[in-house]
């Protein structure tokens, strides 16, 4: 038995979460689900968009599942998932791609291996009378564990070629440290694999123009974040992305998407990304039978015809997990 830390947040992350569990629940009964709360209704309830006590059960779970929060623009507001991701050391951020709403016709199945920790997601800026300054962090050792968990991520997965995307012709101290790296394990390792490297801006370009072009990308911080969302676009939206903060010892996934205050309650959210980082989590924990069933059952859904409000088609959050739940269903 596996525990779970279920983390809905806020917006319409407790419907797409619910529409996760109810798949969960399904596909295995081997997992104990217990809920915390995160962000604007923690902060309700005790003043902390990160409790003690929630943080405390995430620690003590084997993974966690999480919706979206809500960012406050106000004065003294720590995000809870930078936190979540400095304190429980969940260094690689994991974002697979895959055109399974079939929307055009591009043939990407792409995996993104973001560094989760520093870059300029650090938090550390100083403001002074003509303006702000940021510092970046790119160290060594978060290079290595990125790249090795690269290297890892693609074998485990059947993948053939990565590629380091990066700025080191401008910023040649600091990406060009992760490029060398990045080489340096390159040389070290088996033949297996193909290693190529790119700028981050050919690659933006190339990702639109020739989307099947990239088996695994491995990158910093900035730059994956921002070509995740950019390769979710092409498929359909953030809507079709899970994500997967992963690091020695501790895991939450989650839907790439934000909170959607704008739709929550109107039961029209896609549930596709929460399921599929659903689908992530119970992989990651040994189940990946179950996990291969998941991925199935929701891509037959498109592939029989039927599609999620947000790309034109009729079915809301409930109507389409219940497709899903039909579809594990007959796999019984």
């Amino acid at each position: 038995m596996k525990s779970i830390c279920v983390l809905p947040g806020d917006g319409i992350g407790p419907e797409v979460v619910g529409c996760a569990t109810r798949v969960l629940e399904r596909v295995t009964d081997q997992l104990e689900l217990h809920t915390a709360d995160i962000g604007r209704r923690a902060f309700d309830r005790s003043g902390k968009y990160l409790p003690a006590d929630t943080f405390a059960a995430m620690e003590a779970s084997d993974s966690c599942l999480f919706g979206a929060v809500t960012s406050d623009e106000g004065a003294g507001y720590n995000s809870p998932v930078l936190r979540f991701r400095k304190e429980l050391k969940l260094f690689a951020n994991l974002r697979p791609v895959k055109n399974i709403a079939r929307i055009s016709s591009a043939g990407m199945d792409l995996l993104i291996v973001r560094e989760n920790t520093e870059g300029l997601y650090t938090m550390d800026e100083h403001e002074d009378d003509a303006g702000v300054t940021t510092r970046r962090r790119v160290s060594e050792s978060a290079c290595n564990k990125i790249v090795e968990r690269a290297i890892h991520e693609t074998r485990r997965t059947g993948r053939k070629s990565i590629c380091c995307v990066h700025k080191a012709n401008v910023l040649r101290k600091s990406d060009g440290l992760f490029l060398r790296v990045f080489r340096d394990n390159a040389r070290t390792c088996e033949q297996d694999l193909e290693f190529t490297d790119q700028l981050v801006d050919s690659v933006a370009a190339k990702l639109v123009m020739e989307p099947d072009t990239f088996d695994v990308i491995v990158t910093l911080n900035l730059y994956g974040d921002i070509l995740s969302d950019l390769a979710a676009g092409i498929v359909g939206g953030l809507g079709f992305a899970p994500s997967g903060n992963m690091g020695d010892k501790h895991s939450v996934f989650e839907p790439a998407h934000g909170s959607a205050p704008d739709i929550a309650g109107r039961g029209i959210a896609n549930p596709t990304a929460t399921i599929l980082a659903a689908a992530m989590m119970l992989d990651h924990l040994g189940f990946s039978v179950e996990a291969r069933q998941v991925r199935e059952s929701t891509e037959q859904v498109y592939r029989s015809g039927l599609g999620t409000i947000d790309i034109g088609g009729a079915l809301g959050s409930e109507k389409f997990t219940d497709s899903v739940l039909c579809n594990l269903e007959s796999m019984s």
